[in-house]
């Protein structure tokens, strides 16, 4: 048996789901009826979305389609960063969304404070965009998760946190 325990907090998405979810997307926009005419597209482009439609209403009413599918497909909503509506051409309308995966150093920085303010025993490692928790009790970890979670939601950090490799 293993002396410690850890987990690694990351921020990813499964890809695979968020095509599924834009798909869906552009099937229910061709067959609704107040969006069939409205030429609306969403285009993917490594981290990227770009929506085009032909009037700010249209394009958000394809953003709120977008987003009941992305959480419909378990994909929390804070993945999608929606920037500003620009104006395009011939009087339509573009709006680029932005994915956001993988932790920023300062809010990994926050997360290790977090865990070591509350959990003293607990020892963190910031790796790239994952921070790694490490602790001799599993019980101290699951206190940490919990703690997180809490931090999350006060705090309203802007990307949501998965635990994986917990052994």
């Amino acid at each position: 048996m293993p002396q410690d325990f850890s987990f690694d907090v990351v921020s990813e998405f499964d890809r695979q789901e968020l095509v599924n979810a834009i798909d869906q997307t552009m099937r229910e926009v061709g067959t609704r009826y107040d969006l069939k005419d409205t030429g609306s597209t969403i285009e993917l482009e490594g981290n990227i979305l770009k929506v085009h439609s032909a009037s700010d209403m249209s394009l958000k009413a394809v953003g709120d389609v977008l987003l009941g599918k992305v959480v419909r497909r378990g994909l929390s909503p804070k993945v999608l960063d929606f920037g500003k509506v620009e104006d395009a051409t011939k009087g339509t309308v573009r709006q680029t969304i932005t994915l956001q995966k993988g932790l920023s150093s300062e809010l990994a920085k926050e997360i290790s404070k977090a865990v070591r303010d509350e959990l003293p025993k607990l020892k963190t490692q910031i790796q790239g965009d994952a921070v790694r928790i490490t602790g001799r009790a599993k019980d101290e970890l699951q206190s940490a998760m919990r703690v997180l979670r809490q931090a999350e939601e006060d705090r309203k950090w802007t990307v949501p946190l998965q635990f994986t490799n917990y052994r």
